[in-house]
């Protein structure tokens, strides 16, 4: 879409736009900023290769937003800011489609996928066919329709025949550019096909807000992505980050003779194969498959990519749940035709399931660390992807009655990414009516005192501090290899020693009865003697892992650093107020307040008191050596990737040696960022931001040793 000479001109463009504090013509600026912001969409969504800081970006984007609101006259239809959508419809109007949206005919294996080339080289009247392959999107089809080269009508694929007219919220896609220059070309009216999905991260975090916020966990991309694009409001749309991919151009129409000249060039060279069309897409700025598109010219060649391919599946940004393999020459499309369901030059090989259906036995209420009580469904075990699946957690409650769940349903479950299993659905229309309501339990299930619960919050919780198992929750966290890292005492020796009544708190760990513990079966001296090193060890563990071992709800390892490296000893906590707190990198409301309640509490002071009595330390020995004067005092780093010249802890060890300080994320306020090999989105986003520095293992350790 753009040359490398366009790409210098906008760049060069929107740094004076972002410096000029005066507009002399607004027509002009206004045409200069919509052609920065398209670019800068454009390098972003559909090149993944960021041209500017989301600050700048936001600057641009205000600044055409204001002129826009000055100047109305000046507004266009492809203007980037009519991506903000404002107000409620009632519905979403029908529409029709100018071509049927079909279905695409479904194989499993290697046998399916012959007999179905025998049928299209029969069909074709040839001895041997060219075949695209590539991913099968799992996300929610849709189709657009560009006129004169601007969008007009985004629709979902409904019954194939009238879908619902979604125009207002597909324009939330940043990906999906509002005109393209199918008009230069000779094209009037054009219908594209393809895929509304969700980044994988993306949907992670989206999950990840809705549970700190109290919210059920949405059950899977797929579903968001269906789910968001028929919300009625448009800026709620624009939260979810949605993605396209593009992959089929349905129809298209000429409107003069020299367009129709132009088009008929077109055909004969961007137009005539199905790999043509997704390039030529892609040069217009569309996101499309084009780069993970693979052409091959014998069905063996098909079968073995197929297999190959499947063991990558989680490698790519986006779900897919098999792959689409096409006659690569629409001339050959053409004549093969289709049937009232399906193309017949076009098929889906589908990977091995990872849904299957199972019942629903029972619902185990268990208790956390935190006092949270979450359900946990016990089901018929049933093979997922390769596992046997018999246990899934639900969450809260909200889960449970959003999902309309009793025991004795059929239920559909589903493992995302291969390793988390879930709850998809129930299905009501099977139950004979012996099914029972799941009744949650108004008192702890392991202490018997009242449950409460916030109004803010999904969870119900025991707040009990007597409560067993929490406290022997607390100890196996406490004990836990990225808290204290009592390597000998495990899970099962807590349990056991809590059970018999030979621990019953944290301090109580430096303080065990041994002769007690030589009793019992399966400890010898020499079993002993690894458990009391283990434990003497762990009182010179540093300060951030003792915070982080204590269980303060909210706070992880990050965080546990956060306060570790803002105080010289523990106690200083006890007189922080949560406005202090809150000036502390990555510190929210929510952590605030959670930390200023746990130090205040006087068990929770004495608990701290007791185990600096039994030696375990308390300070932050690093602030107290080197305090302001560390060579990287005040610098903070992030490392991201694999890193293969040391590990990632001891790389971290070194800076705050160093008096530097680690962050959780990328942000303003990081000044490093240590690359290894596979490095992910916190790269793209240090790049995107453009005021972090980004290191090499080489450069990081040249750093360090100079310093």
């Amino acid at each position: 879409m753009y040359q490398l000479t366009d790409e210098k001109r906008l760049y060069d463009q929107a740094r004076r736009l972002l410096t000029d504090s005066e507009v002399t013509d607004p027509g002009v600026a206004v045409s200069q900023l919509r052609e920065v912001i398209a670019y800068a969409d454009w390098k972003y969504y559909v090149q993944d290769d960021p041209a500017l800081a989301d600050e700048e970006y936001d600057k641009l984007f205000k600044k055409l937003k204001q002129l826009e609101d000055r100047h109305p006259e000046l507004v266009t239809a492809d203007s980037p800011t009519r991506r903000i959508a404002s107000g409620l419809s009632e519905r979403f109007p029908a529409v029709s489609h100018m071509v049927p949206m079909l279905s695409l005919d479904n194989t499993y294996n290697a046998d399916d996928l012959r007999d179905w080339d025998e049928r299209c080289r029969e069909l074709a009247s040839v001895e041997e066919l060219e075949y695209c392959v590539e991913p099968k999107y799992d996300g929610a089809s849709i189709s657009l329709v560009y006129e004169n080269g601007i969008l007009t009508r985004g629709a979902t694929r409904g019954d194939g025949i009238m879908g619902e007219d979604i125009t207002n919220n597909i324009m939330q896609i940043k990906a999906i550019p509002l005109s393209a220059p199918f008009a230069n070309l000779g094209i009037g009216q054009i219908e594209i096909r393809g895929e509304v999905v969700i980044h994988k991260k993306d949907f992670e975090e989206f999950n990840r807000q809705r549970i700190a916020g109290g919210l059920s966990p949405l059950a899977n991309p797929r579903n968001a992505a269906s789910g968001t694009l028929r919300i009625l409001d448009p800026a709620e749309v624009r939260k979810r980050k949605l993605n396209a991919i593009l992959y089929h151009i349905s129809f298209y129409t000429t409107d003069s003779e020299k367009a129709a000249a132009n088009a008929a060039d077109l055909r004969a060279t961007e137009l005539d194969t199905h790999r043509h069309s997704l390039e030529w897409l892609y040069k217009m700025g569309l996101p499309t498959p084009a780069r993970q598109m693979r052409l091959f010219r014998h069905i063996d060649e098909v079968i073995q990519f197929c297999n190959e391919f499947e063991s990558q599946r989680d490698e790519l940004p986006f779900e897919i749940d098999g792959l689409v393999i096409k006659v690569n020459s629409f001339a050959l499309q053409d004549k093969m035709g289709m049937t009232s369901h399906h193309p017949r030059w076009a098929v889906a090989y589908k990977f091995r399931a990872r849904q299957a259906t199972s019942k629903l036995l029972k619902v185990e209420f268990q208790v956390g660390r935190t006092g949270a009580v979450t359900p946990v469904a016990k089901i018929e075990p049933v093979p997922i992807g390769g596992v046997t699946v018999g246990s899934i957690s639900l969450f809260n409650e909200d889960v449970v009655r959003e999902k309309d769940l009793r025991i004795g349903d059929t239920v559909l479950v589903e493992r995302a990414g291969d390793v988390i299993p879930y709850i998809v659905k129930s299905f009501p229309e099977l139950r004979d009516g012996s099914e029972q309501e799941i009744v949650f339990p108004e008192n702890c299930p392991a202490c018997g005192e009242k449950l409460e619960k916030q109004e803010d919050m999904a969870a119900w919780r025991c707040i009990s501090s007597s409560c067993p198992v929490q406290l022997a929750e607390r100890l196996m966290h406490f004990a836990s290899k990225d808290a204290m890292d009592i390597r000998s005492l495990g899970t099962a020796n807590v349990q056991k020693f809590f059970d018999l009544d030979l621990l019953k708190d944290i301090p109580g760990i430096y303080n065990m009865d041994w002769q007690k513990v030589r009793l019992l079966g399966g400890f010898g001296e020499k079993s002993i003697q690894n458990l009391t090193e283990a434990i003497e060890n762990s009182k010179k563990q540093p300060l951030n892992r003792l915070i982080f071992g204590l269980g303060i709800r909210y706070v992880g390892e990050t965080t546990a650093k956060t306060l570790a490296s803002a105080v010289t000893n523990i106690r200083e906590l006890y007189d922080w107020s949560v406005e202090k707190l809150l000036t502390l990198e990555d510190v929210g409301p929510k952590v605030a307040n959670s930390v200023s309640h746990f130090f205040s509490l006087p068990e929770n002071r004495h608990m701290i008191d007791h185990l600096g009595e039994a030696g375990v330390n308390l300070l932050n020995e690093q602030k107290s050596a080197v305090g302001a004067d560390g060579a990287l005092s005040g610098k903070t780093f992030l490392f991201t990737g694999t890193l293969s010249q040391f590990k990632r802890s001891d790389a971290e060890a070194i800076v705050e040696q160093k008096g530097g300080n680690i962050l959780g994320s990328v942000s303003s306020k990081l000044n490093f960022l240590v690359v290894g090999t596979d490095a992910g989105s916190k790269l793209e986003k240090a790049k995107k931001l453009g005021t972090v520095t980004i290191l090499t293992e080489d450069e990081f350790l040249s750093l360090t040793t100079q310093q």
